[in-house]
Protein backbone atom coordinates (compact mmCIF):
# COMPACT_ATOMS: atom_id res chain seq x y z
CA UNK A 1 0.00 0.00 0.00
CA UNK A 2 2.65 2.17 -0.45
CA UNK A 3 2.80 4.72 -2.87
CA UNK A 4 5.59 4.98 -6.06
CA UNK A 5 6.26 7.35 -8.73
CA UNK A 6 5.91 5.40 -12.08
CA UNK A 7 9.78 5.44 -12.65
CA UNK A 8 10.00 3.49 -9.22
CA UNK A 9 7.35 0.78 -10.16
CA UNK A 10 7.97 -2.53 -10.87
CA UNK A 11 5.38 -4.39 -12.85
CA UNK A 12 5.83 -7.45 -11.61
CA UNK A 13 5.09 -6.46 -8.35
CA UNK A 14 2.36 -4.31 -9.27
CA UNK A 15 0.86 -7.48 -10.73
CA UNK A 16 1.70 -9.85 -7.60
CA UNK A 17 -0.30 -6.97 -5.39
CA UNK A 18 -2.99 -6.91 -7.91
CA UNK A 19 -3.19 -11.03 -7.87
CA UNK A 20 -3.08 -10.69 -4.15
CA UNK A 21 -6.02 -8.53 -3.63
CA UNK A 22 -8.02 -10.58 -6.09
CA UNK A 23 -7.51 -13.59 -3.71
CA UNK A 24 -8.61 -11.52 -0.50
CA UNK A 25 -11.63 -10.08 -2.58
CA UNK A 26 -12.60 -13.67 -3.15
CA UNK A 27 -12.03 -14.82 0.71
CA UNK A 28 -13.37 -12.18 1.84
CA UNK A 29 -16.48 -11.68 -0.46
CA UNK A 30 -19.85 -13.78 0.89
CA UNK A 31 -20.11 -16.15 -1.77
CA UNK A 32 -19.20 -19.68 -2.84
CA UNK A 33 -15.76 -19.14 -4.46
CA UNK A 34 -14.25 -18.05 -0.65
CA UNK A 35 -13.34 -21.62 0.45
CA UNK A 36 -11.59 -22.68 -3.19
CA UNK A 37 -9.92 -19.80 -3.49
CA UNK A 38 -8.88 -19.35 0.18
CA UNK A 39 -4.93 -20.28 0.45
CA UNK A 40 -5.09 -21.58 -2.80
CA UNK A 41 -1.24 -21.82 -3.27
CA UNK A 42 -0.78 -24.03 0.13
CA UNK A 43 -1.18 -22.83 3.84
CA UNK A 44 -0.22 -19.63 3.12
CA UNK A 45 -3.07 -16.76 2.53
CA UNK A 46 -2.73 -13.38 0.69
CA UNK A 47 -2.50 -11.53 3.51
CA UNK A 48 1.32 -12.56 4.12
CA UNK A 49 2.13 -12.06 0.53
CA UNK A 50 0.08 -8.47 0.70
CA UNK A 51 2.11 -7.52 3.98
CA UNK A 52 5.63 -8.64 2.68
CA UNK A 53 5.14 -7.14 -0.34
CA UNK A 54 3.93 -3.62 0.90
CA UNK A 55 6.97 -3.63 2.85
CA UNK A 56 8.94 -4.83 -0.30
CA UNK A 57 7.93 -1.23 -1.70
CA UNK A 58 8.16 0.73 1.00
CA UNK A 59 12.08 0.01 1.32
CA UNK A 60 12.60 0.41 -1.71
CA UNK A 61 10.58 3.91 -2.41
CA UNK A 62 11.79 5.47 0.62
CA UNK A 63 15.07 3.94 1.06
CA UNK A 64 15.80 5.59 -2.71
CA UNK A 65 13.91 8.51 -1.74
CA UNK A 66 16.46 9.27 1.52
CA UNK A 67 19.30 8.58 -1.38
CA UNK A 68 17.97 11.50 -3.34
CA UNK A 69 16.42 14.17 -0.73
CA UNK A 70 17.98 13.16 2.41
CA UNK A 71 16.45 11.99 5.79
CA UNK A 72 14.38 14.53 6.69
CA UNK A 73 11.81 14.26 3.30
CA UNK A 74 12.31 10.47 3.73
CA UNK A 75 10.50 10.68 6.80
CA UNK A 76 7.81 13.28 6.24
CA UNK A 77 6.68 10.89 2.96
CA UNK A 78 6.41 8.04 5.49
CA UNK A 79 4.10 10.25 8.26
CA UNK A 80 2.34 11.74 5.47
CA UNK A 81 1.79 8.17 4.01
CA UNK A 82 0.49 7.67 7.36
CA UNK A 83 -1.90 9.99 7.64
CA UNK A 84 -3.31 8.71 4.13
CA UNK A 85 -3.78 5.20 5.93
CA UNK A 86 -5.33 6.27 9.25
CA UNK A 87 -8.14 8.81 7.34
CA UNK A 88 -8.87 5.50 4.86
CA UNK A 89 -9.49 3.35 8.00
CA UNK A 90 -11.22 6.51 9.81
CA UNK A 91 -13.27 6.79 6.76
CA UNK A 92 -13.83 2.55 7.03
CA UNK A 93 -15.04 3.12 9.83
CA UNK A 94 -17.69 5.51 9.63
CA UNK A 95 -19.11 3.78 6.36
CA UNK A 96 -19.31 0.45 9.02
CA UNK A 97 -20.80 2.31 11.84
CA UNK A 98 -23.18 4.52 10.50
CA UNK A 99 -24.39 2.52 6.61
CA UNK A 100 -23.43 -0.84 7.69
CA UNK A 101 -25.22 -0.65 11.22
CA UNK A 102 -28.43 0.83 10.04
CA UNK A 103 -28.74 -1.84 7.52
CA UNK A 104 -27.69 -4.55 10.32
CA UNK A 105 -30.49 -3.40 12.87
CA UNK A 106 -33.36 -3.24 9.72
CA UNK A 107 -32.30 -6.90 8.14
CA UNK A 108 -30.53 -8.51 11.58
CA UNK A 109 -28.86 -10.19 9.21
CA UNK A 110 -26.65 -12.33 11.82
CA UNK A 111 -23.26 -12.78 9.60
CA UNK A 112 -23.30 -9.05 9.83
CA UNK A 113 -24.74 -8.25 13.46
CA UNK A 114 -22.30 -10.61 14.90
CA UNK A 115 -19.30 -8.70 13.17
CA UNK A 116 -20.53 -5.77 14.93
CA UNK A 117 -21.83 -7.07 17.98
CA UNK A 118 -19.22 -5.02 20.40
CA UNK A 119 -20.15 -2.04 18.42
CA UNK A 120 -24.31 -2.36 19.17
CA UNK A 121 -23.72 -3.40 22.73
CA UNK A 122 -20.71 -0.80 23.40
CA UNK A 123 -21.57 2.16 20.62
CA UNK A 124 -18.76 4.91 22.32
CA UNK A 125 -16.07 2.56 23.36
CA UNK A 126 -16.49 0.91 20.04
CA UNK A 127 -15.77 3.96 18.52
CA UNK A 128 -13.16 5.65 20.63
CA UNK A 129 -11.29 2.85 20.58
CA UNK A 130 -11.63 2.07 16.70
CA UNK A 131 -10.34 5.53 16.66
CA UNK A 132 -7.24 4.62 18.87
CA UNK A 133 -6.54 1.64 16.83
CA UNK A 134 -7.53 -0.33 19.17
CA UNK A 135 -10.71 -1.91 18.77
CA UNK A 136 -10.63 -3.28 15.03
CA UNK A 137 -13.68 -5.36 14.27
CA UNK A 138 -13.70 -8.33 11.67
CA UNK A 139 -12.21 -6.88 7.82
CA UNK A 140 -10.72 -3.53 9.65
CA UNK A 141 -8.43 -5.13 10.99
CA UNK A 142 -5.20 -5.00 8.82
CA UNK A 143 -5.30 -1.25 8.02
CA UNK A 144 -4.30 -0.59 12.07
CA UNK A 145 -1.65 -2.47 11.14
CA UNK A 146 0.28 -1.15 8.46
CA UNK A 147 -0.50 2.71 10.38
CA UNK A 148 1.63 0.79 13.12
CA UNK A 149 4.42 -0.70 10.67
CA UNK A 150 4.57 2.71 8.51
CA UNK A 151 4.88 4.64 11.81
CA UNK A 152 8.11 2.48 13.11
CA UNK A 153 9.48 2.26 9.20
CA UNK A 154 11.29 5.11 9.24
CA UNK A 155 13.51 4.42 12.47
CA UNK A 156 13.95 0.82 11.31
CA UNK A 157 14.79 1.80 7.57
CA UNK A 158 17.17 4.62 8.61
CA UNK A 159 19.23 2.09 11.15
CA UNK A 160 18.95 -0.43 8.63
CA UNK A 161 20.81 1.95 5.99
CA UNK A 162 23.00 3.16 8.45
CA UNK A 163 24.28 -0.27 10.58
CA UNK A 164 23.08 -3.17 8.87
CA UNK A 165 20.06 -5.22 8.92
CA UNK A 166 21.51 -7.82 11.22
CA UNK A 167 20.55 -6.65 14.62
CA UNK A 168 17.02 -5.68 13.31
CA UNK A 169 16.45 -8.56 11.83
CA UNK A 170 17.47 -10.55 14.82
CA UNK A 171 15.01 -8.45 16.92
CA UNK A 172 11.85 -8.79 14.90
CA UNK A 173 12.61 -12.64 15.10
CA UNK A 174 12.46 -12.13 19.10
CA UNK A 175 9.01 -10.15 18.87
CA UNK A 176 7.97 -13.18 16.46
CA UNK A 177 9.23 -15.76 18.84
CA UNK A 178 7.35 -14.28 21.90
CA UNK A 179 4.29 -14.07 20.09
CA UNK A 180 4.36 -17.30 19.37
CA UNK A 181 3.61 -17.83 23.10
CA UNK A 182 1.12 -15.27 22.94
CA UNK A 183 2.84 -12.56 25.55
CA UNK A 184 1.53 -9.95 23.37
CA UNK A 185 -1.66 -10.38 24.64
CA UNK A 186 -0.83 -11.63 27.98
CA UNK A 187 0.92 -7.92 28.04
CA UNK A 188 -2.34 -6.42 26.91
CA UNK A 189 -4.70 -8.22 29.67
CA UNK A 190 -2.19 -6.95 32.23
CA UNK A 191 -1.84 -3.10 30.68
CA UNK A 192 -4.91 -2.36 29.40
CA UNK A 193 -6.68 -1.64 32.83
CA UNK A 194 -4.67 0.72 33.79
CA UNK A 195 -4.52 2.53 31.13
CA UNK A 196 -8.20 2.86 30.97
CA UNK A 197 -8.74 0.59 28.36
CA UNK A 198 -11.99 -0.91 27.89
CA UNK A 199 -11.52 -2.85 24.65
CA UNK A 200 -11.49 -6.62 25.41
CA UNK A 201 -8.10 -8.82 23.97
CA UNK A 202 -10.84 -10.39 21.50
CA UNK A 203 -12.00 -7.08 20.01
CA UNK A 204 -7.98 -6.20 19.04
CA UNK A 205 -8.06 -7.63 15.83
CA UNK A 206 -7.33 -11.18 15.20
CA UNK A 207 -3.68 -10.36 13.28
CA UNK A 208 -1.04 -10.54 16.39
CA UNK A 209 0.94 -7.83 15.93
CA UNK A 210 4.35 -8.96 17.23
CA UNK A 211 4.52 -11.92 14.53
CA UNK A 212 3.07 -10.01 11.20
CA UNK A 213 5.51 -7.45 12.02
CA UNK A 214 8.60 -9.82 10.96
CA UNK A 215 7.01 -10.16 7.33
CA UNK A 216 7.12 -5.91 7.10
CA UNK A 217 10.24 -5.80 8.19
CA UNK A 218 11.92 -8.84 6.10
CA UNK A 219 10.16 -6.54 3.10
CA UNK A 220 11.72 -3.18 4.28
CA UNK A 221 15.31 -5.35 4.41
CA UNK A 222 14.99 -6.64 0.74
CA UNK A 223 13.17 -3.70 -0.74
CA UNK A 224 16.27 -1.62 1.14
CA UNK A 225 18.45 -4.05 -0.59
CA UNK A 226 17.33 -3.74 -3.95
CA UNK A 227 17.53 -0.08 -3.96
CA UNK A 228 20.75 -0.83 -3.27
CA UNK A 229 21.43 -2.27 -6.08
CA UNK A 230 23.18 -5.65 -4.48
CA UNK A 231 23.99 -8.58 -7.14
CA UNK A 232 20.95 -10.85 -7.03
CA UNK A 233 20.59 -13.95 -4.61
CA UNK A 234 21.76 -17.34 -6.10
CA UNK A 235 20.23 -19.80 -3.58
CA UNK A 236 22.07 -23.50 -2.52
CA UNK A 237 20.83 -26.28 -4.67
CA UNK A 238 19.88 -28.01 -2.00
CA UNK A 239 17.95 -25.20 -0.45
CA UNK A 240 15.99 -24.37 -3.67
CA UNK A 241 14.78 -28.70 -3.87
CA UNK A 242 14.05 -28.29 -0.11
CA UNK A 243 11.68 -25.39 -1.00
CA UNK A 244 10.52 -27.18 -3.58
CA UNK A 245 9.48 -30.10 -2.09
CA UNK A 246 7.86 -28.53 0.90
CA UNK A 247 6.06 -26.45 -1.01
CA UNK A 248 4.50 -29.31 -3.57
CA UNK A 249 3.64 -31.45 -0.35
CA UNK A 250 1.41 -27.93 1.56
CA UNK A 251 -0.05 -27.70 -1.97
CA UNK A 252 -1.27 -30.90 -2.55
CA UNK A 253 -2.20 -31.69 1.47
CA UNK A 254 -3.87 -28.37 1.33
CA UNK A 255 -6.45 -29.01 -1.78
CA UNK A 256 -6.48 -32.52 -0.22
CA UNK A 257 -7.55 -32.10 3.15
CA UNK A 258 -8.91 -28.63 3.38
CA UNK A 259 -8.20 -25.62 4.35
CA UNK A 260 -7.41 -26.91 7.75
CA UNK A 261 -4.37 -29.06 7.56
CA UNK A 262 -5.43 -31.39 10.61
CA UNK A 263 -9.45 -31.56 11.14
CA UNK A 264 -9.44 -32.90 14.59
CA UNK A 265 -6.44 -32.08 16.02
CA UNK A 266 -7.01 -28.30 17.21
CA UNK A 267 -2.85 -28.11 19.03
CA UNK A 268 -1.24 -29.30 15.88
CA UNK A 269 -3.65 -27.16 13.83
CA UNK A 270 -1.77 -24.29 15.76
CA UNK A 271 1.61 -24.69 14.20
CA UNK A 272 0.07 -23.74 10.99
CA UNK A 273 -2.37 -20.63 12.92
CA UNK A 274 -2.32 -17.88 10.27
CA UNK A 275 -3.00 -14.93 12.79
CA UNK A 276 -0.05 -16.04 15.17
CA UNK A 277 1.74 -16.14 11.58
CA UNK A 278 3.35 -20.33 13.17
CA UNK A 279 6.06 -21.79 12.26
CA UNK A 280 4.80 -24.37 9.54
CA UNK A 281 2.96 -21.26 8.08
CA UNK A 282 6.09 -19.24 8.32
CA UNK A 283 8.24 -22.13 5.96
CA UNK A 284 5.70 -22.48 3.46
CA UNK A 285 5.69 -18.97 2.85
CA UNK A 286 9.82 -18.93 2.78
CA UNK A 287 9.39 -22.04 0.33
CA UNK A 288 7.09 -20.24 -2.04
CA UNK A 289 9.39 -16.97 -1.46
CA UNK A 290 12.76 -18.75 -2.20
CA UNK A 291 11.01 -20.21 -5.34
CA UNK A 292 9.55 -16.97 -6.73
CA UNK A 293 12.34 -15.31 -5.90
CA UNK A 294 14.85 -18.38 -7.73
CA UNK A 295 12.27 -18.42 -11.30
CA UNK A 296 11.32 -14.43 -10.90
CA UNK A 297 13.29 -13.90 -14.49
CA UNK A 298 12.02 -16.59 -16.31
CA UNK A 299 8.54 -16.19 -15.20
CA UNK A 300 8.96 -12.53 -16.42
CA UNK A 301 9.85 -13.57 -19.96
CA UNK A 302 7.60 -16.30 -20.13
CA UNK A 303 4.59 -15.75 -18.71
CA UNK A 304 1.66 -13.22 -20.38
CA UNK A 305 1.86 -9.42 -18.39
CA UNK A 306 -1.57 -9.17 -16.80
CA UNK A 307 -2.50 -5.84 -16.81
CA UNK A 308 -5.64 -5.49 -15.07
CA UNK A 309 -3.62 -6.98 -12.10
CA UNK A 310 -1.08 -4.41 -12.70
CA UNK A 311 -3.65 -1.63 -12.83
CA UNK A 312 -5.16 -3.18 -9.68
CA UNK A 313 -1.89 -3.42 -7.69
CA UNK A 314 -0.65 -0.02 -8.52
CA UNK A 315 -3.73 1.22 -6.59
CA UNK A 316 -3.17 -1.39 -3.96
CA UNK A 317 -4.48 1.10 -1.15
CA UNK A 318 -7.45 2.58 -2.56
CA UNK A 319 -8.74 -0.98 -4.09
CA UNK A 320 -8.09 -2.49 -0.88
CA UNK A 321 -10.52 -0.27 0.33
CA UNK A 322 -13.12 -0.12 -2.07
CA UNK A 323 -13.33 -4.45 -1.53
CA UNK A 324 -13.85 -3.84 2.61
CA UNK A 325 -16.74 -1.56 1.34
CA UNK A 326 -18.21 -4.11 -1.03
CA UNK A 327 -17.48 -6.84 1.48
CA UNK A 328 -19.52 -5.53 3.93
CA UNK A 329 -22.17 -4.48 1.96
CA UNK A 330 -22.45 -8.00 0.61
CA UNK A 331 -22.44 -9.75 4.04
CA UNK A 332 -25.17 -7.52 5.01
CA UNK A 333 -27.35 -7.54 2.56
CA UNK A 334 -27.26 -11.05 1.40
CA UNK A 335 -25.47 -12.55 4.70
CA UNK A 336 -23.32 -15.82 4.68
CA UNK A 337 -23.61 -18.19 1.30
CA UNK A 338 -25.79 -21.46 2.78
CA UNK A 339 -26.73 -24.25 -0.12
CA UNK A 340 -30.48 -23.09 -0.39
CA UNK A 341 -29.22 -19.48 -1.83
CA UNK A 342 -29.14 -19.46 -5.77
CA UNK A 343 -25.18 -19.86 -7.24
CA UNK A 344 -26.44 -16.63 -10.09
CA UNK A 345 -26.44 -14.63 -6.73
CA UNK A 346 -22.77 -15.39 -5.96
CA UNK A 347 -21.79 -14.88 -9.43
CA UNK A 348 -23.19 -11.48 -9.68
CA UNK A 349 -21.61 -10.55 -6.19
CA UNK A 350 -18.34 -11.39 -8.00
CA UNK A 351 -18.40 -9.91 -11.18
CA UNK A 352 -20.36 -7.02 -10.12
CA UNK A 353 -18.09 -6.14 -7.21
CA UNK A 354 -14.75 -7.15 -9.52
CA UNK A 355 -16.20 -4.36 -12.21
CA UNK A 356 -15.88 -1.84 -9.09
CA UNK A 357 -12.72 -2.61 -8.30
CA UNK A 358 -11.33 -2.21 -11.55
CA UNK A 359 -12.99 0.71 -11.80
CA UNK A 360 -11.67 2.38 -8.73
CA UNK A 361 -8.32 1.23 -10.00
CA UNK A 362 -8.49 3.14 -12.99
CA UNK A 363 -9.56 6.69 -11.47
CA UNK A 364 -6.76 6.34 -8.78
CA UNK A 365 -4.63 5.94 -11.80
CA UNK A 366 -6.17 8.91 -13.75
CA UNK A 367 -6.25 11.16 -10.73
CA UNK A 368 -2.56 10.40 -9.78
CA UNK A 369 -1.95 11.31 -13.51
CA UNK A 370 -3.93 14.50 -13.53
CA UNK A 371 -1.98 15.04 -10.20
CA UNK A 372 1.74 14.10 -11.51
CA UNK A 373 0.88 16.94 -14.35
CA UNK A 374 -0.09 19.21 -11.85
CA UNK A 375 3.40 19.03 -10.35
CA UNK A 376 5.04 19.28 -13.57
CA UNK A 377 3.22 22.33 -14.26
CA UNK A 378 3.91 23.96 -11.04
CA UNK A 379 7.49 23.07 -11.47
CA UNK A 380 7.91 24.16 -14.77
CA UNK A 381 6.32 27.65 -13.99
CA UNK A 382 8.67 28.35 -10.99
CA UNK A 383 11.88 30.22 -12.32
CA UNK A 384 14.92 29.27 -10.76
CA UNK A 385 15.92 31.95 -8.89
CA UNK A 386 19.79 32.77 -8.27
CA UNK A 387 22.01 30.66 -5.53
CA UNK A 388 22.11 31.81 -2.29
CA UNK A 389 25.34 33.52 -0.69
CA UNK A 390 25.85 30.84 1.23
CA UNK A 391 25.67 28.47 -1.67
CA UNK A 392 28.86 29.86 -3.53
CA UNK A 393 30.99 29.62 -0.33
CA UNK A 394 32.94 26.58 -0.46
CA UNK A 395 32.32 23.65 2.64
Amino acid sequence: MTAASSSQRLWQIDALRGLMLVLMTFTHLPTLFASPTGQPFGFVSAAEGFVLLSGFMAGMVYAAREQREGEDRMRAAFYRRVVKIYLCQAAMLLFLFSVVALIAVVLQEDAITGLMKYYLHEPLHALVGALLLIYSPPLLDILPLYVLFMLISPMVLLHGLRHGWGGIMACSVALWLVAQFKLGGVLYEALAPAAGIRVPLVQTGAFEVLAWQFLWVMGLWLGAERTAQRPPVVFPRWLLRTAIVYAAVCFVWRHVVGQVPIPHDAGLNMLFDKWQLAPLRLFNLFALLVLAMHYAPWLATHLPRVRALETMGAASLPVFCAHLVLALLALALFGAPTPARSAWIDVGIAVASFAVLYGVALLSQELDRQAAARRKARAVRVPAGPAPASAAWPR
